[in-house]
């Protein structure tokens, strides 16, 4: 086993791990139960293979085990309560706070195929292999997941502008 081949994917396990759990130290336990689990089930990876792959499939798998034995409703930080720094990347904190919780409120096996496709840029095939679904599941949970989630956004963007309401 070469550890060098697994600290290269560390910052994407901890992405998808945060993008999952919703929660930094949530995330941070799964990639190191990740990481534990992969050094212990070396002999399973083929050499050759796609290692970044595998190393999804586990931590799915590890995270769909804990969210079936213990839903963690008290280990989740409210939103509201990040401080607005903590957001990285865009302009607005606002908008960051809005596609977190928005992302959060998918059905988990819509979350996972849209956070593997869009932030880890997996292929489908690759999301199908990950997650252990037909290519045409993937597709079809991502074209829900990205439906659902302009809903959520455009609910939470009409919600943020007061004076605002939607007449039908």
């Amino acid at each position: 086993m070469d550890a060098r081949l697994l600290v290269e994917h560390i910052p994407s396990l901890r992405r998808y791990a945060r993008a999952l759990t919703g929660n930094a130290w949530a995330a941070d336990d799964l990639v190191q139960d990740t990481l534990e689990r992969a050094c212990g089930k070396w002999r399973l990876w083929v050499v050759g293979t796609d290692l970044r792959a595998w190393l999804f499939t586990v931590m799915h798998n590890l995270f769909a085990s804990q969210v079936r034995r213990r839903p963690p409703p008290h280990a989740l930080v409210p939103l509201d309560d990040v401080a607005p720094e903590q957001l990285q990347g865009g302009a607005d904190p606002g908008l960051g706070l809005d596609l977190q919780r928005c992302l959060m409120q998918l059905p988990e096996e819509q979350r996972a195929v849209l956070l593997l496709v869009t932030l880890e840029d997996l292929s489908y095939a690759e999301v199908a292999k990950v997650l252990g679904i037909p290519i045409g599941t993937v597709m079809s949970r991502l074209s829900r997941a990205r439906l659902r989630l302009q809903e959520l956004m455009d609910g939470a963007a009409a919600s943020s502008r007061p004076g605002l309401r939607r007449l039908k």
